[in-house]
């Protein structure tokens, strides 16, 4: 009997030892695939320092997020200046969502195994050295929505796998060496010239040649030189100079008060450079923008202030977003604007401290307080900006208050959203020719960007991906479970400062609920 007891104690405590010496061998099977990248990569500002594969649980290494269940579902390290190769591991993170490498100066292939990558919604690869061709395998990723591979030395053809991605929405292959015919079948017949420019070698739909074999593009017309008819044309500037205006001395001297010293701005070399006012151009007859060039308008910004924030070299902090600094072309294509107050940012640095510069009621709260501006005080500036094209007003506007309404539109506009009256803040010149669901989304996107807490706040590349359909219902679902914690403490009594107010959240808000 002694001794059953004391082999069933044995066989337990071999089997124990098992059981412990397997499980960390499973548990470190994507820790050892991302410390494997990690000696790949050359990482010269130590952003992966963290990654120590003497911890079984990847989950606690910056730049990796995990799901309850600790596996690996997204990795995001772009503009982190690094280089070198990827690893054929990255295939074993069966579960990750998002791989987000852009911006760096990673090199060699793009490995085939990431087409085990089975769960992946997004792949930006953009803006690096890759060479080689596109892997076949990539056209596995059947959930696959983004995939963004500009900017790189890429050749070959293009894979016809990838038609087979039904889910795909976002398609960027320009700028690189690819060659043949581009794909027309399955979702690729939803895709712009754009998503193909500059690679010379292509040809077929979406680009400048025909594929042999297929009937030659028709020469363009004949110059014809202008018949001296037009010469009095040419005497109205207007003619040539498209959507600028030259204005008369007249309208000068009234836009700067009589070229008034308290309007000059600054000295430069062919003279002084003047603040004015011009008056407002439209007419009452002309039409409001359309919802539609708004929302572009939205995400052309957005894109915008990505670029500055992830892909410049020292990154660009703008200081002052506002609807008045975003410039449209012809086209209504957005451009941002006026850099005046703009500062460098580098890549380590997470803040910078000045003098507290901006327009009211675009500044954030944490730089009016601390002078300290980030990314995220643009981020804020652009979620005001937003509000500013959903509803036709101004971010302070004294004349709310003869409606005893707020002056700052953030203020207002929580104020009715807690009434449950979304009708009443779209822009009323649009007469209801809107998609409720696409006004709701860009509120939303409007109010996360503008919480009170800096790191609460999205970046701007995750705004670009939420304007573009990607995570946007789940980032809201959890700031309205965020909003529900607070509600007790938005009892409390609420400070009378105008500027203060708005850095306040407003309880949580089902806007697609009753209104």
């Amino acid at each position: 009997m002694a001794a059953s007891l004391r082999w069933w104690w044995w066989s337990a405590v071999v089997l124990s030892v098992v059981v412990v010496g397997v499980s960390p061998v499973v548990a470190n099977t994507e820790g050892d695939a991302l410390y494997s990248l990690r000696q790949s990569l050359k990482d010269n500002n130590n952003v992966l320092q963290s990654w120590d594969p003497t911890l079984v649980n990847p989950c606690t290494w910056f730049h990796v997020t995990c799901n309850p269940d600790n596996s690996v579902i997204r990795l995001d390290l772009g503009n982190a200046q690094l280089s070198g190769p990827l690893v054929p591991q990255l295939g074993q993170l069966k579960n990750m969502q998002y791989l987000e490498l852009y911006s760096n100066n990673i090199s060699g292939p793009i490995p085939p195994e990431l087409g085990n990558l089975t769960n992946l919604v997004s792949l930006d690869l953009y803006l690096n050295n890759f060479t080689g061709g596109i892997p076949d395998t990539l056209g596995q990723l059947s959930k696959l929505r983004f995939l963004r591979l500009n900017n790189n030395s890429l050749s070959g053809q293009i894979p016809k796998t990838l038609t087979n991605i039904n889910t795909l929405q976002v398609l960027d292959l320009s700028n690189n060496n690819l060659s043949g015919g581009v794909p027309s079948s399955g979702s690729f017949s939803l895709f712009t010239p754009i998503s193909f420019a500059n690679n010379p070698n292509l040809c077929g739909p979406g680009t400048t040649k025909p594929c042999p074999g297929a009937p030659p593009f028709s020469p363009p017309p004949p110059y014809n030189p202008p018949s001296p008819a037009s010469s009095k044309a040419e005497e109205d500037p207007e003619v040539h100079l498209g959507q600028l205006k030259r204005f008369s001395l007249r309208e000068l001297q009234v836009a700067t008060d009589n070229f008034n010293n308290r309007n000059v701005l600054g000295r430069g070399g062919f003279g002084k450079v003047y603040k004015g006012r011009l008056s407002d151009e439209r007419t009452p007859n002309e039409p409001p923008l359309e919802w539609e060039t708004r929302a572009r308008i939205a995400l052309g910004s957005a894109r915008g202030l990505s670029y500055l924030h992830d892909h410049c070299d020292p990154k660009i902090i703008h200081r002052d977003v506002k609807a008045a600094n975003i410039l449209l072309d012809e086209d209504f294509e957005a451009v941002v604007g006026d850099f005046g107050l703009a500062k460098l940012m580098d890549y380590k640095d997470t803040h910078v401290t000045t003098a507290v510069r901006g327009t009211i009621g675009h500044i954030a709260p944490e730089y009016l307080s601390t002078g300290k501006s980030s990314e995220k005080t643009d981020v804020f500036g652009y979620g005001i900006m937003l509000l500013e094209l959903i509803t036709g007003q101004r971010a302070f506007d004294l004349a709310r208050l003869a409606n005893d309404d707020d002056v700052m539109l953030l203020d207002w506009v929580k104020a009715l959203l807690k009434e449950k009256k979304l009708e009443q803040l779209v822009d009323p010149d649009l007469q209801g020719r809107y998609a409720d669901q696409e006004v709701e989304s860009l509120i939303q996107v409007a109010l996360l960007c503008t919480q009170g807490s800096p790191m609460e706040r999205p970046k701007m590349s995750e705004v670009v991906r939420m304007l573009e359909g990607d995570g946007l219902a789940e980032r809201w679902e959890q700031w309205q479970k965020v909003e529900v914690m607070r509600q007790e403490a938005e009892l409390a009594p609420r400070h009378n400062d105008w500027i203060v107010d708005s850095t306040y959240n407003i309880r949580a808000v089902e806007l697609s609920g009753p209104r």
